[in-house]
């Protein structure tokens, strides 16, 4: 493969990018000199400046600063300097004003996370399960969920008060200076808030639940709660009401800190899930972040002028610049350059572009400059094709009902049997007040049986999992992934960064008759030298390595599509393809045997030559990652199917198959093939995992039961998956997959200690004992319960730090 080196760059920021159009800077200074007109700029304060990439104050000292249009910007470091050249237009044009906040959200579609089918225009709570409906496709400039603003808030403000109330039930009767019914009214005047306000959503739901007789976890939570909190107002308010059995340490029995706790651990497990929904959204976004915000259109006046990308239309004729990338899709009708379409092919080496070359919005142009006419706009761009199929892939799959949820649907319907079986048996057969006693034995029920451990079973196995799987270098995103991981039984592999290191290397040379390796080695490299391109690094790369001076360089030149010529000590000297060579009279049948061998073995071969003399032949691939053989060993011994999918062409992802010993491989695949490829496995009945680290990998990412990016890879990517290996290392999903399988294991364990002690009190509640032994539910035994359950939880979820993966 081919390539155009860099040309030496013209400007000091930019590598001879021509000037953009002038930035709008501060009255009057137009007259005065380029870095006090950056200094008076908006928002500039005597010797401060503002860095236009992430707006912090730094010094005009700074030693971080570009040149733009013949304004100097200076930066807090070198990374906003890094972006700020990549794409000044980006932080210099103002972006287009978003519409009404009400506007924008009528015209969305919302969907509910957990119920995939609910669709219709504008915000507002799922029918089914009252939650917040959240847009179907996020935009670039979404906020912060609201729902997840809005609990932290509740939760924030209302944890201190639960503290409190829990402290004044458990030592309050300690305490001399609090009277019995100042502390009861104490609990009452705390505990409100938390359960009126924090809590109100759970009622809501609870509401919904009942209307549309799904009975789920929100049922048992709201009507738990509304019972403890209703009977402790009661029994504040109206103690005399209540037999003298119910009164211990001279009070009646109340629930202030049980129904406080049970909504403040709600809330927690809440916000942990929210936490995961809204990084879903979060690969979309990255991937609306990848188009640029500008392009320069040329007019027909011959003039040209920077717009907003939402303003192209097909057949606009634009300008791309070096370094730049290109705004839609589009033919190229003048100029020539390489363009790096890893978005799109996962291919490590840049493509040549010249007309009528088609070129891929988004990728990114090297170092010439291009005219090209937008062909494909707005929706029917590749990007926004990757956008749309990453959506449906998120939006096909709907999440997985928590075993809480499973398990509560039938506990809700039988604690309410029993409540209802209690209230009739005491009024009908019970001792009088028999009324009273059937009311009160009834709602001790519906306490009792609402679990406070219930809110922490799932985030607590959820917590400490992912901290155990982060001392390994594996990151879980969200509760789903760590439940599907352990089944998984297939896993689809892309090539370029996952099985490979994803950037070219030096592989081999081949020395022609009369040349020594180091020599083809060193001029190679030293025709190589101030160009930018993959191959030129690997080549300097590897003259490094050898400590091989490079040469003197002059009358440098790139020869399209071919490669590049220049002068080494007063000698012509040529690094190309086979048509570079048959330009300069040279054959290089010597070594057409060994180069097609590489050729085979996936890796791309330069002739070089020396005037009219074959010297040797260069072989440059992306080399595999040492950890690789090993990995795939294991997996394979696992009892897991490997299959690869590569953008990159049959023959080459043939070759690195055959090294790895992986007998399912598919080359050239696009994005959308990739997806298919997921979606057809899924159809055989398989679970189903795909890593991968590119943004052509996120629709497949998205779709596979449990996508697994690379720490290496792309945001888009890590936004995708559900799992990120953060050194990119196969090896740790086996480790991930057996902290998947302890961590479940936990979570039954958890959800059964939630609902075993609470269980055990409701017979006594009832009354079932009371015939026999005279027991009723005591305030005493009900705050063992819910203490046991909760405690037990914890300690069990706790023992997963010291699982062995």
């Amino acid at each position: 493969m081919t390539h155009n080196p860099a040309s030496p760059p013209t400007s000091p920021c930019c590598g001879g990018k021509p000037p953009a159009l002038p930035q709008a800077s501060a009255p009057g200074a137009a007259h005065r000199n380029p870095t006090q007109a950056a200094a008076d700029a908006p928002g500039a304060s005597h010797g401060r400046l503002r860095d236009p990439v992430c707006g912090m104050s730094v010094s005009v000292d700074s030693v971080h600063h570009a040149r733009h249009d013949g304004v100097d910007y200076h930066f807090c470091s070198a990374r906003c300097r890094e972006r700020f050249v990549a794409e000044p237009m980006r932080y210099l044009v103002p972006a287009p004003a978003a519409a009404p906040v009400t506007d924008a959200m009528k015209a969305a579609t919302y969907t509910c996370p957990m119920h995939p089918e609910i669709l219709q225009q504008g915000p507002g709570s799922c029918p089914i399960c009252g939650m917040a409906l959240e847009p179907v496709m996020p935009s670039i400039d979404d906020d912060e969920h609201p729902e997840l603003v809005d609990f932290r808030r509740r939760f924030v403000s209302t944890l201190p008060l639960t503290l409190i109330v829990l402290l004044l039930a458990m030592l309050g009767h300690r305490w001399s200076f609090l009277t019995t019914s100042a502390r009861t009214s104490l609990e009452l005047l705390l505990s409100s808030p938390v359960v009126l306000w924090a809590g109100w959503p759970f009622f809501q739901r609870c509401v919904a639940s009942i209307r549309h007789r799904s009975p789920n976890m929100w049922t048992l939570i709201g009507i738990g709660v509304a019972a403890a909190f209703g009977y402790s107002v009661v029994a504040t308010v109206t103690p005399d009401l209540f037999p003298e059995s119910f009164r211990e340490h001279g009070r009646v029995g109340v629930y202030f800190e049980a129904a406080a706790v049970i909504v403040s651990l709600t809330l927690l497990g809440q916000l942990l899930e929210l936490h995961a929904r809204s990084a879903t959204s979060a690969a979309i976004r990255a991937l609306l972040r990848l188009a640029p915000r500008t392009a320069r259109r040329l007019n027909a006046d011959g003039s040209e002028e920077d717009v907003a990308l939402d303003h192209i239309h097909v057949g606009d004729r634009l300008r791309v610049r070096p370094g730049e990338k290109i705004p839609v899709d589009g033919r190229v009708l003048e100029g020539s350059s390489s363009v790096d379409e890893s978005m799109l092919t996962g291919e490590s080496l840049p493509i040549d572009k010249r007309a009528p070359d088609r070129v891929i919005g988004a990728t990114l142009n090297g170092t010439g400059t291009l005219v090209i006419q937008a062909a494909q706009v707005g929706s029917a761009t590749v990007l926004a094709q990757i956008v749309e199929l990453v959506a449906q892939a998120q939006r096909s799959r709907a999440p997985l009902q928590r075993m809480a949820d499973g398990a509560a649907f039938w506990f809700v319907l039988a604690v309410l049997g029993i409540a209802l079986a209690t209230l009739l048996a005491w009024g009908l057969l019970g001792p009088e007040p028999s009324w009273t006693y059937a009311v009160l034995n009834a709602v001790s029920v519906l306490i009792i049986a609402c679990p406070c451990a219930l809110g922490l079973a799932t985030p607590m196995s959820v917590m400490v999992a992912t901290g155990r799987a982060a001392r390994v270098g594996v990151l879980f995103r969200n509760a789903e992934a760590i439940e599907r991981l352990r089944t998984i039984d297939t896993l689809v592999l892309d090539k370029t960064g996952t099985l490979t290191e994803g950037r070219p290397a030096f592989r081999e040379a081949l020395p022609a008759k009369g040349f020594a390796i180091d020599r083809v080695v060193q001029l190679a490299a030293s025709l190589e030298q101030g160009s930018e391109h993959p191959l030129a690094v690997a080549l300097i790369d590897e003259a490094q390595r050898r400590q091989l001076a490079l040469l003197p360089l002059a009358d440098f030149n790139a020869v399209t599509g071919c490669g590049v010529v220049g002068r080494i000590g007063g000698e012509s000297v040529s690094l190309g393809n086979a048509a570079l060579m048959a330009q300069t009279g040279v054959d290089p049948t010597e070594l057409a045997a060994g180069a097609e061998r590489l050729r085979a073995e996936g890796a791309s071969v330069m002739y070089l030559a020396v005037g009219a003399q074959l010297a040797g032949a260069l072989a440059v691939a992306d080399p595999i990652k040492v950890s690789t053989p090993a990995a795939l060993a294991a997996l394979r011994a696992a009892g897991l199917r490997i299959v690869m999918a590569s953008g990159d062409a049959v023959a080459t992802a043939r070759a690195v198959a055959q090294r790895l010993q992986i007998d399912e491989v598919h080359g050239e695949v696009q994005p959308q093939d990739k997806l298919h490829l997921v979606q057809q496995l899924k159809a055989q009945g398989g679970n189903l995992a795909m890593a991968g680290d590119g943004v052509n990998d996120a629709p497949a990412l998205a779709a596979a039961d449990v996508g697994i990016a690379m720490g290496s890879g792309t945001d888009v990517a890590m936004s995708s998956a559900a799992i990120t290996l953060v050194k990119g290392d196969l090896r740790r999903i086996l480790e991930a997959r057996a902290i998947s399988a302890a961590t479940v294991r936990n979570m039954k364990q958890n959800l059964i200690f939630a609902f075993f002690y609470n269980a055990l009190g409701v017979p006594v509640a009832a009354g079932v004992f009371y015939p026999l032994f005279g027991w009723v539910l005591s305030p005493m035994l009900a705050a063992l319960a819910m203490s046991l359950s909760s405690v037990s939880v914890v300690s069990n979820a706790l023992r997963l730090g010291r699982t062995r993966a």
